[in-house]
């Protein structure tokens, strides 16, 4: 059995005035953490985990689509495998 796991780290730029509502939905997301929020810029620094890469990619895609954001950019992944070992 294979372990998979994947972390990357996000810069959301929001409209400032929803910044707040935009980071409440983005926590409701499996795997997603709202590390920083700053309204005065409209930037959030959203960390999402997830097993597979397949999952991570629809939840930033997810994140994407949330109404007020602007933009996504991805600053960080990291991907560590790890399988079983078989005496």
């Amino acid at each position: 059995m294979d372990n998979n796991w994947q972390v990357c780290s996000l810069v959301v730029q929001a409209k400032s005035q929803h910044i707040n509502d935009i980071a409440t939905q983005l926590r409701s997301f499996p795997g997603c953490e709202v590390a920083l929020s700053d309204v005065e810029s409209g930037q959030l620094i959203v960390v999402v985990e997830a097993e597979h890469s397949e999952t991570l990619m629809k939840t930033i895609e997810s994140v994407r689509n949330v109404a007020g954001v602007l933009a996504v950019s991805l600053v960080y992944h990291q991907q560590d495998e790890q399988g079983e070992e078989t005496p």
